[in-house]
């Protein structure tokens, strides 16, 4: 049977000046005179009118600046557009047009606070899950020894690493480095940092939209509960979160006795958990509760919500009887009553 070849035939236009794909938020201006640029949604607000569709058009004014998360559509002769490259809400910086993913991986910085999960022990350093795309850094030469000796490390520390840390357990850090791929180094020099004991641990979801911890806010702060007891709260940046039975502050200790004061703490590496009563595990549940409640009901997770939240909690039970349980309709009626500043 004879082969014929065909001329090849001529490439199709990639796109029209519209895309019949998605929804534009251009569609219903027809002339850049008339296009009301403040329109345009601005912020992390997660509504209806601002989560945007990866290959959706944003706007086609060419006085915008692409950002991250866009990409702009080009025809033969032009550019006919500013898209977007994924799901999420759009922000607007001066005349920068970027999108914000709706759930995205935690992008270290340095200075902040951490939550982390031990997942590997190696000759020297740990590596460290805090939800970031590459496991974080923790150095043995950037923890405290026990008994506050500031010295250099030797092998014996070395043979010795896993009586610090071993997988599995939890530690809050702070971020002190990063490395050209992105990964971060981590310290516990502090008297706030190290190991995590005595509490509960809870993840929470939208580091780029709606809920989620926010950022340059006070992360370590202590709830005084309806039963006397008092409930630390640790809330990392990177959307890990730890509750725990109240441990009284050292005072009087400045950064020249912080070696006496890491002396003093016998307990510093100790895995084993102290005794927590009825009361405060229960606590602790409902902090954790309405915590739950307020990721599930798109507010952002930060000192002042928490508080509201549990103060609405209590009223809820007043009104409808003492529950454990703060979902379903009893958890959104303590955010409606925190977004109405009612807790």
């Amino acid at each position: 049977m004879p082969i014929s070849v065909l001329p090849p035939a001529p490439a199709p236009a990639p796109f029209a000046n519209k895309p019949q794909y998605g929804h534009s938020l251009d569609d219903d201006f027809e002339d850049e005179d008339e296009m009301n640029i403040d329109s345009l949604p601005t912020g992390h607000q997660r509504t209806s009118q601002t989560i945007l569709t990866p290959g959706q058009l944003v706007t086609q004014d060419p006085q915008w600046m692409r950002g991250h998360g866009t990409f702009p559509l080009e025809d033969r002769n032009s550019v006919t557009g500013i898209h977007s490259t994924l799901a999420g809400t759009l922000q607007k910086t001066n005349k920068l047009l970027s999108i914000i993913p709706l759930r995205a991986r935690y992008t270290p910085e340095i200075g902040e606070l951490v939550i982390g999960r031990i997942v590997e022990v190696q000759s020297r350093r740990w590596k460290v899950d805090v939800a970031a795309p590459l496991l974080a850094n923790l150095l043995l030469s950037s923890i405290n020894l026990p008994g506050g000796i500031l010295r250099k490390r030797t092998s014996v520390d070395e043979l010795n690493i896993r009586s610090y840390f071993s997988e599995g357990e939890l530690l809050v850090a702070e971020v002190q480095q990063l490395f050209h791929d992105g990964s971060a180094s981590l310290h516990t020099r502090s008297l706030k940092y190290g190991k995590l004991r005595n509490g509960y641990f809870l993840s929470v979801s939208g580091m780029g939209g709606g809920s989620g911890v926010v950022r340059a806010k006070r992360q370590i702060f202590t709830i005084q509960t309806r039963r006397g007891g008092e409930v630390d709260c640790i809330l990392g940046v990177n959307g890990y979160i730890w509750l725990a039975k109240h441990v009284a502050e050292k005072e009087g200790v400045g950064m020249n006795k912080l070696e006496e004061a890491a002396a003093a703490d016998t307990g510093m590496y100790s895995s084993q958990n102290d005794e927590i009563g009825a009361e405060t595990r229960g606590e602790i549940g409902r902090v954790g509760g309405c915590i739950r409640a307020l990721v599930e009901g798109g507010v952002k997770v930060e000192e002042g919500t928490v508080k509201r939240a549990y103060e609405a909690s209590l009223e809820v039970d007043e009104v409808d009887g003492e529950e454990d349980y703060l979902g379903a309709e009893r958890g959104r009626t303590v955010v409606e009553m925190v977004l109405s500043g009612r807790g």
